[in-house]
Formats: structure tokens, C-alpha cells, sequence
């Protein structure tokens, strides 16, 4: 058996897989301590143009030292890899916790609400918004901790900045600030995240979950929402008080901490300040020339653009018709559809459609990864969608299956883009369902 070591870590098994990076389990040599390891292909996240993005997450994570939130031991690099050494957290999502026990009692929704707001709290004092706050991103450790994770859509405004401009983040979850597109404060928006978090944790579903896009904007803008009847009175007084669609009075973590209800039975966390925290080393490892081109101040880099090359090679030859075939005759891998909206309304929409059916999102860039259960309930089914610009104002949307049965992805489809009418395009006279591709040999 040949046995793989990065450096003085000995790699395991794949534990985990996402749009741009696998992670694998791994053990130090030298201590005998489990870490995760996350593989990203150097030339993968060079094309992507995501070296800005993962510097910045790999920076932040390494600032941001707490006691609940995933640790950054250190970054390795080869050629053509790099690998970022996290702590392994082995308790898995709180989500998936509260699909299991469909709610969780009001004293421990409370503790692992203290602890999220601790964590916020200090990523806040480090002058990093995490923006993307949600069960899925928390994790929990063996001892029952909460753990926030994933901090690819978090911002780290340079010295003077004080609103922040781009609009992410999962939409049920979203301030309504954010979407007003007039500049929002990063900290007072994550809070509102976390009071969205709270009702999840007490209620077992979403305050604002509407499949119309339209319609939870406008329920987000206005904060229309009630509470069950089982949340107590202070409870139900602390989430009024953060889901305030006014930021300028909407309550602030130092003002939560002294409220009655959070501190009951609340002890601080104890917190070792790290004095130098370098980060040359991070620099270093994406010190390539090939990299210079894709430096940019730019918080949002768009979605890839798509050539004519790329185009040939989608359509299966030289007939670009190929691309909008409309052939329904054999089940489908992969499919695509056009639209005329924004990119990012594009990916908003797809994932809150596909969020109402039931499923699991994960986003990078403009890929989203949709995972579940398929209708029997007994086998994993997984898409990949992502967003491409093939002109001004004209995007694709990629849709193939990357595991499951050939006929849940038809019916997946089907359902999926029924729900996406009003933002898929169809050429005039044109009364058909979405265009569908044959599937690629």
C-alpha cells in the first residue's frame, strides 16, 4: 500500500468535495493530530480567477483565531497544488441537526446561539464580515461546540471603508439592506443573519421562505414574520430586535449581550489573543507569475466568460443550433438554458428554488451544487449548475448530473425549470419548455 504525504501530513480518504476543491482526511507525523486537508489545483482557481477570493479566505481565516470558528493550521504548496491544513471537525453540520430533531428546545438553540454570537462578534472586532452566516456554515465539533466555517463570501474592507457594496449571500438569510444595493454595514448585516439563524434553531423552518423570488425579497424588506406559539416571550423580544428591517435600530452584539434571555446561563468564552499574525507565508504560496493578470480590486469578478471555442466545443461540432436543441427523446446528463436576467439574480433564483425542493446548495463563484435525496429517499442525487456569459446581457446556465440516476436528473430538471420561468429566456414565438441538450458522450 503506497502511502501519500504533503509534507509532514500523511493524506487519507476524501471526506469532502466542492466546486473547487476536495478535502481529505490527513494526520500529522510529528504530533499524531487528525486535520482536514483542502486540495485546490492551482490552474483550476487561475482560470476561474478565484486567487483574489481564496487569498483573501485563507487570510481571514488565519486573523480570526477563536474558539468557535474552524482553525487554519497552516498553508502547504507544490507546482500545481495548494493545500490548506484545517482543523478536522468531526460533529458534521448543524443543519444537519436540526433536519434531525426538526427543532431544538429553547436552551440549547440558546447556546449554540451564544456561541455563534461570540464568534461573529470577534471576526466583527477583526474588522472581518463573515456575510454568508447559515446552518450549513456552522459546524460542531466533538464536544457539541459550534465551529463557523466557510469564509469564501466574507469581506475584509481596507482601513477607512465603512459600507460594504456587494450583494451575496444565500437570499432567505440576507439582510434587507443588502438588497438595496445602496452600501450596507457589514456587521449589522451579519446580525441579522444570525437572528434568521436563531428562529431556524427554535422553529425547525425559515421566517422568510417564499419559492418567488419577488415575494421573500419583499417579506425580507418589510420583516414579515411571526413567531410559533411555543417561543417564549424574551425569545420572541431578541428576534424582533435583530430581524429589524431598519439597520440604523436594529440591535448590535454588545446591546445583545446585556439582553435577559441571551445571557441566561452565557459564559464568555475565553479568548488567547494571538499578538503576530503573518501572513507572508500566504502570499508566498500564490507568488506566480501567471497570477499577475488576475490581481484586481474588484469584490466580484462576474461569471466566466464563454469565447467561441468554448462554444463550438458545447454544441458538439460546428453547428451552434446544437446548443439549443430542444431534443427530448433520451434522458438527459446535462442540459442548459439561457437568460436574460443578471448573473447574480440568476444564481439567487436557482438557489432558492432548489433550496424549496428540498435540496442542499453549496456556491463558489457562479457554480452552485445541489445535493439530496432522490424521490425514493434511498439514493444521493447531485447537480452541478453553473452560470456562464456567452454575450452582453446573455448568460447560460450548465445543468449535468454528477451522481445519481439519469431519470431523477430528467425529473429534476423538469420541476427545477418549471419554477424558473420568469427568468429563462425563449426566443420569439417560442412556447416550448427550456432548451435541452443531449447529453455529452
Amino acid at each position: 500500500m503506497v502511502v501519500r504525504k504533503v509534507g509532514k501530513y500523511e493524506v487519507g480518504r476524501t471526506i469532502g468535495e466542492g466546486t473547487f476543491a476536495k478535502v481529505k482526511f490527513a494526520q500529522n507525523t510529528e504530533t499524531g493530530e487528525s486535520v482536514a486537508m483542502k486540495v485546490l489545483d492551482r490552474r483550476t482557481i487561475i482560470k476561474h480567477k478565484m486567487v483574489d477570493q481564496i487569498k483573501r479566505e485563507i487570510s481571514i481565516m488565519k486573523l480570526v483565531r477563536h474558539p468557535y470558528v474552524v482553525h487554519l493550521h497552516e498553508v502547504l504548496a507544490s507546482r500545481t497544488k495548494i493545500y490548506i491544513i484545517l482543523e478536522f471537525i468531526t460533529g458534521g453540520e448543524l443543519f444537519d441537526k436540526i433536519v434531525h430533531r426538526r427543532r431544538l428546545s429553547e436552551t440549547e438553540a440558546r447556546r449554540y446561539f451564544q456561541q455563534l454570537i461570540d464568534g461573529v462578534g470577534y471576526c466583527h472586532s477583526k474588522g472581518v464580515y463573515h456575510r454568508d452566516l447559515k446552518p450549513e456554515n456552522l459546524l460542531l465539533d466533538s464536544h457539541g461546540n459550534l465551529k463557523i466555517s466557510d469564509f469564501g463570501l466574507s469581506a475584509l474592507p481596507a482601513q477607512g471603508v465603512s459600507l460594504l457594496h456587494t450583494t451575496c449571500g444565500t437570499p432567505n438569510y440576507v439582510a434587507p439592506e443588502v438588497l438595496s444595493h445602496k452600501g450596507y454595514d457589514g456587521a449589522v448585516a451579519d446580525v441579522w443573519s444570525c437572528g434568521v439563524i436563531l428562529y431556524i434553531l427554535m422553529a425547525g423552518y425559515l421566517p422568510f421562505d417564499e419559492i418567488d423570488l419577488t415575494t421573500l425579497y419583499f417579506k425580507i424588506e418589510k420583516a414579515e414574520f411571526s413567531c410559533p406559539s411555543w417561543f417564549s416571550v424574551g425569545a420572541q423580544s431578541l428576534i424582533h430586535r435583530i430581524l429589524d428591517p431598519n439597520p440604523e435600530t436594529r440591535i448590535r452584539i454588545e446591546e445583545m449581550r446585556k439582553d435577559e434571555w441571551f445571557r441566561k446561563g452565557y459564559v464568555p468564552v475565553k479568548i488567547v489573543e494571538y499578538e503576530d499574525v503573518n501572513l507572508d507565508d500566504i502570499y508566498a504560496v500564490f507568488d506566480d507569475p501567471e497570477q499577475v493578470s488576475e490581481k484586481s480590486g474588484k469584490e466580484d469578478m462576474g461569471p466566466l466568460i464563454l469565447n467561441a471555442f468554448d462554444l463550438i466545443i458545447l454544441s458538439q461540432g460546428l453547428n451552434l443550433s446544437a446548443l439549443f436543441d430542444h431534443g427530448q427523446d433520451c434522458l438527459m446528463h446535462q442540459t442548459r438554458f439561457i437568460s436574460q436576467k443578471p448573473a447574480k439574480v440568476v444564481l439567487s433564483s436557482m438557489e432558492v428554488v432548489a433550496q424549496s425542493m428540498g435540496f442542499k446548495t453549496h456556491i463558489r463563484h457562479y457554480k452552485m451544487r445541489v445535493e439530496g435525496l432522490a424521490t425514493n429517499k434511498a439514493s444521493h442525487f447531485s447537480v452541478v449548475l453553473e452560470v456562464f456569459e456567452v454575450a452582453p446581457s446573455f448568460y447560460m446556465v450548465d445543468i449535468y448530473k454528477a451522481a445519481g440516476d439519469s431519470v431523477e436528473f430528467l425529473k429534476f430538471y423538469k420541476k427545477f425549470c418549471s419554477k424558473l420561468e420568469d427568468i429563462i429566456w425563449k426566443p420569439p414565438n417560442e412556447t416550448s419548455k427550456p432548451w435541452l441538450t443531449r447529453s455529452r458522450r
